[in-house]
């Protein structure tokens, strides 16, 4: 598998990363590790995870795979902190309990450092220059190589990125932003992927099949063992189910077809290839379907069949994204 740079760093991760959300929950240590070793034979090396995956159980399956399953050299782990189950306050990016979760993270992987540890999301209540400095703590301690952030919105971003690039040497830069970024929900090209690509922080974008929506299952009715049939996740899947999403799936499937490929190829090519994209981040309900996703390596979409994606799913973006003298 292709190899790209995260953002302005030296390191580098497989165009497409492996997620864990449903490790240690619906998907048991057995089909995890059929995964691994499916994604870690492809070449893939970027593994995402976080402390809140299954109440933890995804970073502590993983942990017990990295012992003799796949060598632990071979992989980027990425993991994420700052969630809370708190329903008074759902993000605590505070240095303290920060620190804490990334020593509680390492214990659970069973390794003395993370290749990537990004703050799960931006806290209000806690002073950005706090949370940034747990950052550079877990750095220059050696217990993460990288630091980025997560479900940061456009300014958000930006104003991370310049405080750590304003002290080079002494703040470890942001080396990128996992987000949610798909033909279903491009929201990021509003203002966090200009910024992203303006300050060199790469983009992992989350749910980039829009949440399973995009592989056309959903199409016809909801199929029973899918996210869509599931107690916990069918909200998650459910803002997808609409009209103006039919149409989108309608446009990738006619793609497929006259590509002679599947709708699932078609729509993470076209995110996986987007510009400031490092590593869309796959997550599969089994082996057989993270194979089919890894043979996207293979498959580059034609330019107008991306212009007609683009055409079908453009989201509405006016002032002041674009030239106000036009409006």
């Amino acid at each position: 598998m292709e190899q790209r740079h995260l953002g302005h760093t030296g390191l580098r991760v497989s165009r497409i990363g492996l997620g864990t959300l449903t490790w240690g929950r619906d998907t048991d240590e057995h089909d995890a590790a059929e995964q691994l070793k499916v994604f870690w034979e492809a070449g893939g090396t970027l593994i995402d995870t976080a402390d809140v995956y299954g109440d933890g159980e995804a970073e502590y399956v993983l942990g017990k795979l990295m012992d003799g399953f796949v060598p632990r050299r071979d992989l980027v782990i990425s993991t994420k902190a700052g969630s809370v189950p708190d329903p008074d306050r759902r993000f605590d990016t505070s240095r303290g309990h920060l620190l804490a979760a990334l020593d509680a993270s390492l214990s659970r992987l069973g390794t003395d450092h993370v290749d990537l540890w990004h703050i799960h999301a931006f806290d209000p209540a806690t002073p950005l220059e706090e949370t940034l400095q747990a950052l550079d703590l877990a750095v220059s301690s050696g217990r993460a190589r990288y630091a980025g952030v997560s479900n940061f919105c456009g300014w958000q971003l930006a104003k991370a990125a310049t405080w750590q690039l304003a002290a080079p040497g002494v703040r470890t830069r942001i080396a990128s932003t996992q987000m949610e970024y798909s033909l279903l929900q491009r929201g990021v090209e509003r203002e966090v992927l200009p910024a992203a690509r303006d300050l060199g922080v790469g983009l992992l974008p989350s749910s980039p099949l829009g949440r399973g929506v995009l592989t056309g299952k959903y199409r016809s009715a909801t199929p029973a063992g899918s996210r869509g049939a599931s107690e916990h996740l069918a909200p998650f899947v459910a803002p997808y189910l609409d009209e103006t999403a039919n149409g989108i799936v309608d446009a990738v499937q006619t793609a497929a077809d006259g590509l002679a490929t599947t709708p699932l190829q078609v729509a993470l090519a076209w995110v996986r290839d987007r510009p400031g994209v490092a590593a869309p981040i796959v997550g599969a309900r089994n082996a057989q379907q993270l194979t089919e996703a890894l043979s996207v390596e293979a498959l580059s979409l034609p330019d107008e069949i991306c212009r007609a994606l683009d055409d079908v799913s453009a989201p509405v973006h006016r002032y002041p994204d674009h030239d106000w003298s036009t409006l």
